[in-house]
């Protein structure tokens, strides 16, 4: 089956389309492992005191750069009225620039590519990590840091250069970022660029089958990711005819999507049995953003109760949560050289999840109203479950909701799972373990008010504007994938 042009239609073929005319999938995993050696890296904890151009602030504590740019790690003191914690106060990143995050795609015999990038960061827990064509803070792209600028910026700031396919403003973890936001964006080029080293061309299907494997896919290409629609106009009035006429299977684009592949597509596609309109969900989000309070007020970092600090680490008296410290960084294919830097250290995984059912014959996905006192507005929309420490929580007397039905899933229920970094720019080794598991048709659970079943459809819907769905969530549904 056929469809008409559109921008939703060329991403969906090419999400898939596996098939690569520069390089088929097993030469571009050996291109990519030869850029970890094809420069020098390396990166190593360094007490604070050997910080270059990073300081403790005299009055504060707080750790700031000598520009005045890039972030700070300050302390904040946390009240809120929801939540079994109600008050408490931590360290957090600052970071009020906004950067931007960006995908180049250009359609090579009819099939959209994107240019991925293979990227060092100081935090990542391996080498390089699939990353988008540009990834850069203000402060590196206004060349803060008297370094070159990151290559094929010219297009995503140049409006003459490209067609802007998606632009929006996401949020960072608010967890750990003091609202934090990047511009994230894909464009589309239709002029020859040259290809850089560490660059290459790849299909949407390709990248897909890679965000099935442990830490291979970065964060912020992640995030980009998955805002990309897939379902136009043409796809919604030829609904009836997909369901009547392909029972078991959809032949799509002259690919079968069956199993869990054709859930996902028919719960983007479907809008006639959704548990809740998109009135009622819209309702549900504005009474909780009214309901929940969380006040946050800065503190020096020298007054945040609870952490302990050494000449080399900032770290919460229970040995849990996360940590500061300081590394000293060499990366021959960045646009500087080397440098030092604070991260936000984590210890153990934590877990995000969504679990999902079928409800009205179309899958569901249970979706959190998640207040975090990093947020913009209070409350976004997150996975079911979302949370560091994850073994430690389990051994807790109050667990967080849901988190055994993941930890205690049987295999036939997990749709899907892996090993994701979170971004190595600001944090050192921040593992978490992504999940989708599928409730059985009789297996029924009590859904707090801070709750919502969703189809996809609704999902990506509200993915199409700011400050929504929060990173977590978006990370894993970059993973759905039809092939």
């Amino acid at each position: 089956m056929r469809f008409a042009e559109s921008k939703e239609s060329s991403f969906l073929f090419s999400a898939l389309t596996e098939e690569n005319r520069f390089r088929k999938s097993e030469a571009f995993i050996s291109w990519f492992h030869s850029r970890e050696t094809a420069n020098r890296f390396s990166v190593e904890q360094i007490p604070f005191d050997k910080l270059d151009k990073w300081r403790f602030a005299k009055d504060s504590q707080n750790l700031i750069h000598d520009s005045g740019k890039f972030f700070t790690v300050e302390g904040i003191r946390v009240h809120t009225n929801c939540g079994s914690v109600r008050e408490w106060e931590q360290p957090i990143i600052s970071q009020p620039e906004i950067g931007i995050l960006g995908i180049i795609t250009k359609k090579f015999d009819g099939c959209r590519y994107f240019l991925m990038q293979a990227k060092m960061e100081p935090g990542n827990i391996n080498i390089n990590q699939l990353s988008p064509t540009v990834q850069a803070t203000k402060s590196n792209y206004t060349q803060v840091h008297q370094g070159k600028l990151p290559a094929y910026l010219e297009y995503f700031l140049d409006r003459s250069k490209s067609k802007i396919l998606i632009d929006q403003l996401q949020s960072e973890q608010g967890s750990r970022f003091l609202r934090k936001r990047n511009r994230n964006m894909i464009i589309e080029v239709d002029d020859d660029i040259y290809l850089h080293d560490d660059f290459q061309w790849l299909t949407l299907g390709q990248i897909k089958k890679l965000l099935a494997s442990d830490n291979f896919v970065n964060m912020d290409a992640r995030s980009v990711i998955s805002r990309i629609p897939f379902i136009d106009d043409e796809l919604r009035q030829d609904h009836e005819y997909l369901l009547s006429n392909e029972p078991d299977e959809i032949k799509l684009f002259d690919h079968r999507l069956k199993g869990f592949c054709k859930d996902i597509f028919l719960s983007m596609l479907d809008r006639g049995h959704a548990l809740h309109s998109t009135d009622e969900i819209i309702s549900w989000f504005t009474e909780l953003k009214t309901r929940y309070e969380i006040k946050v007020g800065s503190i020096p970092l020298k007054a945040v109760s609870g952490w302990i600090h050494t000449d080399r680490e900032i770290y919460h008296e229970s040995g849990h949560f996360f940590s500061v410290i300081a590394v000293s960084v060499i990366a021959g294919s960045r646009e500087v050289l080397s440098w030092t830097q604070p991260l936000l250290k984590h210890y153990s995984y934590g877990l995000i999840g969504f679990l999902t059912k079928k409800i009205n014959g179309v899958l569901h996905f249970l979706v959190q109203g998640k207040p975090e006192p990093g947020n913009l507005d209070v409350v976004e929309m997150a996975p079911t479950v979302s949370c560091a420490d994850a073994e430690y929580r389990m051994q807790l007397a109050i667990k967080p909701l849901f988190l055994d039905l993941f930890m205690k899933a049987a295999p036939n229920r997990i749709r899907y799972s892996s090993i994701q970094s979170e971004e190595g720019g600001r944090f050192y080794h921040w593992q978490n373990k992504n999940m989708i598991v599928e409730l059985g048709d009789a297996e029924s659970i009590d859904i707090p008010e801070n709750y919502k079943w969703m189809t996809l459809g609704q999902i990506m819907e509200f993915t199409r504007y700011n400050n929504y769905f929060n990173i977590e969530a978006r990370n894993i549904l970059s993973c759905l994938s039809f092939i």
